[in-house]
């Protein structure tokens, strides 16, 4: 008999043992406890679940949690059971009835279990009393009036379940999980409509208490800068979170914070449990040794009043119970694009940060990714020989540009899972009075605390970022602990819960050393420089000295200590002038494991510019600033170190990006997952890759490449990397001038959105200045899209600009164009959205918005922009930007302004320019009369001739550029 078969059985005999007593078990003296032991343990112990733990594995990796339930008011704190498997992902939650209770239509059940669920961030989750069946889809936020038929995906009573049988071993047995069944069945419910995902939420949720409390504070403080004003918001908002996540998960008692809007004055109620927190804690959050703004302030009671009230039942959907650190950073990693700023009026307003608003927006990091990343570089160290807890304390794991901190969680939470399975196999006790185990199979407080602090480091420009990795990664710490486990560590071990941070976080700009003050570069308002030295601010990490083999002759070693990286030639010069007093030792200054996902965006200012190329060789003037960043990860890391990041990966074929290329090329490059046309940000329009270079020599010629994190592995000849351009024709025009030495080459255009909430507005700017359709005004400004023009051809415009456009923007719209080149004829303008090279002459000077870009000739030139349009449209120039562009096969490929400059551009004779201008204005005249035309005959003799000059032109352009016949027929065959 199978596994399934079985349990139909026991479900068979539970259905009739509960419909022969059904009238006893209906009684409201029939508790919850009962039920759960009498019929809905047996139930999943059926469906394959070890409900009991009869198997006895450790605590931390039973199949099913049973929270105690405790009542407050009329909500629980935490579900009746939690479903795992190997104790770390968590399934689905369940919530047991007594069956006196009428499921099907009792609201606050159905509330519940979603808030759970959804909190949670699960798919589905469960009520049952074992007589009713509901499952609930949890993507869709929970509302207290909700009906209890909403988000209701299946319900059945205990007389369906041998029919249903099927449907329940397929979709919750445990069989079904392993199978990847269950995943099935969540997927099938999760793209249904009116689905909220609860870190959205709770980023509105931040946003709309970040707004009433600067708006507060601001009017009531005058006093406060803009600095201090953040600074005051964000700590009061991580103190609160921090607070209420503690009653959640029962380290504080359950509405201690709403306990300060009893009487007198709340804000100041606050203050005094911050400083009870900082005397408990020690984190750093509550210390107000450092914090000299927030005593110093006042905020009215109601706003405090509105913002606790929403963080308790019923009026927030949220159950902190349950709700993750990693759902938290999620919100949070948006919540820090944005900052307060005191317009003219001196009132408080919340607008994106401007670099920010350059990226593009702000775009957390898949949790697949980031497991992807941790798990081929700390994992991979921690795999290595016989590790032990004291080998693993000596990683030291870095993220350059931490954001809120979720690469960070992750390195830490491979680490937690790591110890706890090394414990639990039984490996000897840590040294005395280091207890690694609870007696609940738990790792201990100190042993988690010790991890944080050996292993985890971060920087971020960010302060108010740094404080919020601080928070993630001081709540992940507690996990698991109790009031009582607290208390016995304070009075048992006499310490505070939590390490203090700030050694191992830290604010600064990783790019950008004190040698900045050399020059004392002014790189403008919009940027805060904060320098920082990485060699003093990790000294720990820097300084460290290792044994090498004495039995090496000393010339050996002294070439060893010679190769040491540019970071820690301080501390070579000392070794180098005593050697013989440091004779078997050297420095191994530098991180082992350097991860993240770096900042895109393109450096603006000419300082900034200007210092970069200077400190990163492999930075050049059009680069992403994620460049920088994989520079100085490899200078970060020591000689055996693992760098693993996910960026553009624009890098991997790029003309601007080959000094990065040949600087990769020095180390063991050992993976390249290029995503080509995936979107990994969902709601980015970037194209990304992810990547595993080793400071290791190379074992082995060959690297791994695949195209999704789970693809086969392809292998890349090493020689023949997989992102270094070797085309020959590329090769053989590199030493020619290039468009950018001749033109002007610009992403010139409307670039408008609007701010407001973090949500496109129905009446966007978009609507508000541009329309369709006959011209209103006759100083409108005719507009252009790239869906208007083509090869040499252009329609008539059909939507205008509003001329008096800036009586339609409020003081949230941002709005930027530069009407100068805009308005400047001739000009070629090429589309932005294409896999290859579009383009054509505009004479009328129309405006366009941001998928049109444009060329013009610099002040040093007059070339005819017939000639180059010829040129550009060739081709040869669509075969060569083919080959280094990255975008061929792509949904939303995209033309970038820097290959277009880096493209060769030969300057010929007067007669072979003629003769190129000549089949261009016949081609012009050709697709106006091919629009004009009606008749289909006629259009086929006009694309005929079209075709026969295109041909021409390409002929003139394979004799300008010297191409010999077999490089024709390389570029004719793509």
């Amino acid at each position: 008999m199978t596994n399934k078969e079985q349990g139909l059985e026991k479900i068979k005999q539970l259905v009739a043992r509960f419909n022969e007593q059904l009238p006893v078990y209906k009684k409201s003296e029939y508790n919850e406890t009962q039920t759960r032991r009498d019929f809905i343990d047996p139930f999943f112990n059926a469906l394959g679940w070890d409900i009991d733990n009869s198997q006895g594995v450790p605590e931390s990796y039973r199949d099913v949690i049973h929270e105690d339930r405790v009542k407050v008011g009329n909500a629980t704190k935490a579900p009746d059971y939690s479903f795992r498997v190997n104790g770390k992902n968590k399934l689905f939650f369940v919530e047991a009835k007594k069956p006196s209770i009428v499921i099907k239509d009792s609201m606050q059940p159905a509330y519940q279990v979603r808030r759970y669920g959804w909190s949670a961030k699960m798919g589905i989750s469960i009520i049952t009393d074992f007589e009713e069946f509901a499952i609930y889809n949890c993507n869709k936020k929970p509302n207290p009036t909700d009906k209890p038929s909403v988000a209701r995906v299946k319900y059945f009573t205990f007389a369906d379940y041998e029919k249903e049988w099927d449907f329940l071993w397929n979709t919750f047995s445990k069989e079904a999980v392993v199978t990847g069944n269950f995943d099935k069945f969540i997927k099938s419910n999760s793209d249904k409509k009116g689905t909220a995902t609860v870190d959205k939420e709770f980023l509105l949720s931040l946003d709309q208490w970040r707004t009433l409390l600067a708006e507060t504070i601001s009017k009531e403080n005058k006093q406060l800068d803009e600095d201090e004003l953040n600074f005051v918001v964000q700590q009061t908002l991580d103190r609160i979170i921090f607070l209420r996540i503690c009653e959640g998960r029962a380290i504080e008692p359950y509405a201690n914070l709403q306990a300060a809007t009893k009487n007198g004055d709340y804000y100041k109620n606050l203050i005094d449990l911050f400083k009870e927190a900082d005397d408990k804690y020690n984190s750093g959050l509550f210390n107000f040794k450092k914090d000299q703004v927030s005593q110093q302030i006042s905020i009215n009671n109601r706003t405090i009043k509105t913002i606790l009230n929403q963080l308790y039942y019923p009026e927030s959907p949220y159950e902190f119970s349950v709700l993750s650190v990693e759902i938290l950073g999620s919100a949070y990693e948006q919540f820090l694009g944005k900052t307060i700023t005191i317009n003219n009026l001196g009132k408080a307003v919340i607008e994106l940060k401007p670099e920010v608003r350059k990226a593009g927006g702000v775009y957390y990091t898949p949790q697949y990714i980031v497991d992807y990343i941790v798990e081929n570089t700390v994992g991979k160290l921690c795999e290595q020989g016989n590790m032990t807890p004291s080998d693993v304390a000596k990683i030291k794991i870095v993220d350059p540009a931490c954001g809120s901190g979720s690469f960070l969680l992750g390195a830490y939470q491979y680490l937690l899972n790591w110890h706890l399975d090394y414990w639990t196999r039984g490996h000897d006790p840590l040294p005395k009075n280091k207890i690694p185990l609870t007696p609940n199979g738990t790792l201990s407080t100190g042993v988690k605390k010790q991890i944080l602090l050996n292993n985890i480091f971060g920087v971020d420009i960010d302060t108010n970022a740094v404080e919020v990795t601080k928070l993630s990664l001081l709540l992940k710490c507690m996990e698991g602990e109790t009031q009582a486990s607290i208390a016995h560590q304070m009075t048992m071990f006499k310490e505070r819960v939590l390490p203090t941070l700030d050694d191992n976080i830290k604010s600064g700009n990783s790019l950008i050393d004190t040698d900045y003050y050399d020059n004392q570069l002014d790189f403008g308002e919009e940027r805060k420089i904060k320098p920082f030295n990485w060699q003093k601010a990790f000294p720990s990490v820097f300084n460290r000295v290792v044994e090498i083999d004495k039995t090496l002759p000393f010339k050996e070693q002294y070439n060893k200590v010679k190769k040491l990286e540019q970071d820690t030639q301080e501390l070579i010069k000392n070794l180098v002038s005593e050697p013989q007093a440091e004779y078997g030792k050297k420095y191994n200054g530098g991180f082992d494991v350097v991860i993240g996902n770096p900042p895109y965006v393109i450096v603006f200012n000419d300082a900034a510019k200007l210092y970069l190329e200077n400190k990163y060789p492999e930075f050049q003037r059009n680069n992403d600033l994620y460049v920088s960043f994989i520079s100085k990860g490899l200078n970060l890391l020591n000689e055996n170190g693992l760098l693993s990041f996910i960026t553009p990966n624009t890098f991997l074929k790029g003309l601007y990006f080959g000094k990065l290329r040949e600087n990769i090329k020095k180390y063991n490059l050992i993976e390249i997952i290029d995503f080509k046309s995936k979107l990994v940000f969902a709601d980015a329009n970037v194209f990304t890759s992810v990547f595993l270079i080793s400071k290791s020599k190379s074992t082995s010629n060959d690297i791994k490449f695949k195209t999704e994190i789970n693809s086969n592995i392809q292998f890349v000849s090493r020689l023949n990397s997989v992102f270094v351009v070797t085309n020959p024709i590329i090769e053989k025009l590199k030493e020619h001038k290039t468009f950018n030495d001749y033109f002007i080459v610009k992403d010139v255009g409307y670039n408008y959105w609007s701010i407001g909430n973090g949500k496109k507005r129905e009446n966007s700017i978009g609507s508000r200045i541009l329309y369709k359709g006959i011209k209103e005004k006759e100083n409108d400004i005719p507009y252009l899209k790239g869906s208007n023009f083509n090869r040499y051809s252009i329609e008539e415009p059909t939507q205008y600009l509003r001329h008096n456009y800036s009586d339609y923007l409020d003081s949230n719209d941002i709005f930027r164009f530069s009407a100068e080149i805009l308005e400047t004829t001739p000009k070629i303008i090429y589309r932005q959205t294409s896999s290859s090279l579009i383009g054509t002459i505009e004479n009328n000077k129309y405006h366009n918005d941001k998928t049109v870009h444009i060329i013009l000739n610099n002040k040093f030139n007059s070339i005819d922009l017939r000639y180059v349009l010829g040129i550009f449209n060739s081709q040869l120039l669509n075969y060569l930007y083919k080959s280094y562009s990255n975008e061929d096969g792509r949904v939303f490929a995209q033309v970038k302004t820097v290959n277009i400059k880096s493209l060769p551009f030969i300057l010929g004779t007067i007669e072979s320019q003629n003769k190129i201008i000549g089949y261009v204005e016949q081609l012009l005249q050709l697709n106006k009369d091919l629009q004009a035309a009606t008749l289909e005959s006629k259009k086929e003799q006009i694309k005929t001739k079209i075709d026969y000059h295109e041909d021409k032109i390409n002929a003139l352009v394979y004799a300008l550029y010297e191409l010999t016949e077999e490089e024709i027929k390389t570029v004719e065959n793509g």
